[in-house]
């Protein structure tokens, strides 16, 4: 089989540190066109790729192309991964994949008619101790899971972002949602992942206190439950100054599991008799690092593209997803408990 030929729409940090770097390293693609509204980026990026480059991405779809990457503000995700599918291209989006579930559906939609793969970036489920802990989950040995928490928070994207504090992370017209949007749908997709069920329920408190150019969240705290009745606290921050976390811990019946919670073991097995299982099983992906460990989120995507089978976080994985964030807003908006998948 030929190479893919990949095109990639918005050349933002995540698309040079992740998305850009990735394909250039998979000997199965083909990186064919790049586009950015900054014309000087998108330029010097496509020399560095030997690409074709453009500043309107209508333009771009209007060249042969297999599939292309989204890496645009939050509030063009579905209409820009909408005109892709339609052009007959396969599509990865970053997360989250759009700001209302109307919208996500339209994308799903879009997938299904025109028979192409949609794929969401939450690259959580390809970190190695996240994939050893759901193991240890699936097999029985953790017994039956009581709670959790989980935080995932830095200094704020302004210190990575291309266009730092004026980025669009912080307009609420273009990003909607802030720090749950940016950091805290990875982790409830994460959970998801592990846990394997939904959540049923969630209250939350959702702040802009730590950014005074900020429109959009920087703190938040929720509690969630399942609908089996297991619950928990996921955080989400941009206030974490200091250093990241991006740490979660699973309570179980016979263990307690603790996932990059420490600084050389990546996940550490804490066993109701009193044994300690420590795993060394590689870095998870860091902003802190430049992003230089492998998320397997482009691997995966080229590999459901050439052997046709979905990508396992599909539209309707990536909608679950998005529909806990928007049920937190909700919850912070109306001071109650929000009832999941039911906006």
């Amino acid at each position: 089989m030929s190479k893919l030929r990949i095109g990639i729409i918005g050349c933002g940090s995540i698309a040079q540190h992740r998305h850009l770097v990735e394909y250039n390293a998979h000997p199965d693609v083909e990186i064919v066109a790049v586009c950015d509204i900054v014309e000087e980026r998108v330029q010097e990026i496509a020399e560095t790729y030997d690409a074709r480059a453009f500043t309107d991405y209508e333009e771009l779809l209007k060249t042969d192309l297999d599939a292309v990457s989204i890496c645009l503000p939050n509030h063009l995700h579905a209409p820009v991964s909408i005109h892709a599918l339609n052009a007959g291209c396969h599509v990865l989006c970053e997360k989250p994949m759009a700001t209302s579930k109307g919208e996500a559906e339209a994308m799903i939609e879009a997938a299904e008619a025109n028979d192409k793969k949609l794929m969401i970036g939450h690259n959580q489920r390809f970190v190695p101790s996240h994939q050893k802990a759901k193991a240890l989950i699936e097999s029985g040995e953790i017994g039956k899971i009581y709670s959790f928490r989980t935080t995932f928070g830095h200094g704020g994207p302004e210190a990575w972002s291309a266009d730092g504090e004026k980025s669009w992370f912080f307009k609420k017209d273009e990003a909607y949602i802030g720090a749950m949007g940016d950091l805290g749908v990875h982790k409830a997709d994460l959970l998801r992942y592990l846990l394997g069920e939904e959540f049923t329920e969630i209250a939350s408190f959702i702040e802009t206190n730590a950014k005074e150019y900020s429109e959009v969240d920087d703190n938040a705290v929720c509690v969630l439950k399942t609908a089996s009745g297991v619950v928990g606290t996921l955080a989400a921050s941009w206030a974490y100054s200091a250093a990241e976390d991006n740490s979660t811990v699973i309570y179980g019946e016979h263990a307690i599991l603790r996932l990059e919670d420490d600084p050389v073991h990546s996940l550490v097995v804490q066993y109701q008799n009193g044994e300690v299982v420590k795993y060394e099983l590689g870095k998870i992906q860091s902003n802190d690092d430049g992003g230089k460990e492998n998320s397997h989120v482009i691997e995966h995507f080229v590999e459901s593209i050439m052997n046709d089978k979905e990508p396992s976080i599909d539209g309707y994985e990536g909608m679950k997803s998005l529909e806990v964030i928007l049920a937190a807003l909700t919850s912070q908006q109306t001071k109650s408990i929000s009832r999941i998948g039911q906006l």
